[in-house]
């Protein structure tokens, strides 16, 4: 992983869920120094700014049908400047912002090849609008990247599914709805749910996890930050207790960094207002880092 090119992309979106402050999360990344520790490691940075999110404040007492317009075309600039990285031999380092912003980030970065995707998440993303209470789009992410949901998000960038189920690996999921369940069982993705962490401990689940993409060459990781366990990380928008522990966290960076297959990535969901001290976003940046080379020794 030494002397990479990467691309920071900003995606401030907070139209997928209607906490407010997620919006800030690209900023707090940055604030807590993910430019000079990627520096140090070697690597060449650009940065591109943040992506417009239209309707940001107008829209936040609004409905989904309302939502996913603007969602469309914020994911659509996301899917440019993904598929622009790639293709510039770089790696983009998508900053969220809620988990929508993956729909498109992750169309842009798959228009070319298939590639591996490690989804890591207290949460499926697997509703659908029948399905969610909330409608919320963060919630449906996942399920609209493998061609379920609304058509306008189902078919940006280009129509139909952006990945193939057999190509996505979940990892720390401990918060389900009966619905989401049900769709995840079917949906042919390989999971691991805390409790498989648990009895087989996080190394083999890597392992697996790895063995189970080993016939893509591309690893694309999308880091939501609600995997990681209340206690270490209070700031984000739905935290659930019983996650990720932060040498958990490290070990699933650092194993992939071993593979010499990323790709791209997502960190997604700080939200600074529920944070302490930036604490949620210095752990991001850590976390990266470790997924850039960074070792112990």
């Amino acid at each position: 992983m030494k002397g990479r090119k990467v691309r920071i992309i900003g995606v401030p979106m907070d139209l997928g869920q209607r906490q407010r402050g997620v919006d800030m999360g690209p900023s707090a990344i940055r604030y807590a120094g993910l430019t000079h520790t990627l520096q140090e490691l070697g690597h060449s940075i650009t940065d591109s700014g943040d992506i417009v999110i239209p309707g940001h404040y107008s829209l936040k007492t609004t409905g989904l049908q309302d939502r996913i317009e603007p969602i469309r075309i914020a994911c659509e600039s996301a899917y440019k400047l993904g598929r622009e990285a790639v293709q510039n031999g770089e790696i983009p380092i998508f900053l969220g912002g809620d988990h929508s912003a993956s729909i498109g980030t992750i169309g842009g970065i798959t228009h070319n090849e298939a590639v591996g995707i490690i989804w890591i998440d207290a949460h499926g993303d697997f509703h659908t609008p029948d399905t969610s209470e909330s409608k919320n789009v963060h919630g449906m992410s996942l399920a609209v990247l493998l061609g379920q949901g609304p058509e306008q998000l189902v078919n940006l960038g280009r129509p139909g599914a952006k990945i193939a189920p057999e190509h996505v690996v979940i990892i720390g999921v401990r918060d389900l709805d009966p619905p989401e369940k049900r769709l995840m069982k079917k949906s042919g993705c390989t999971i691991f749910t805390m409790r498989d962490i648990d009895e087989l401990g996080m190394h083999t689940i890597l392992l697996k996890a790895l063995d189970t993409l080993s016939h893509l060459p591309k690893i694309h990781v999308s880091f939501d930050m609600d995997s990681m366990d209340p206690i270490e990380v209070p700031g984000v928008g739905t935290p659930s207790l019983g996650g990720l522990t932060y040498r958990e966290g490290q070990l699933i960076m650092e194993t992939i960094a071993d593979s010499k297959k990323l790709i791209s990535l997502d960190m997604m969901e700080i939200n600074p207002i529920l944070d302490i001290s930036n604490r949620s976003a210095e752990m991001a940046v850590s976390l990266v880092a470790s997924l850039f080379g960074k070792s112990i020794i």
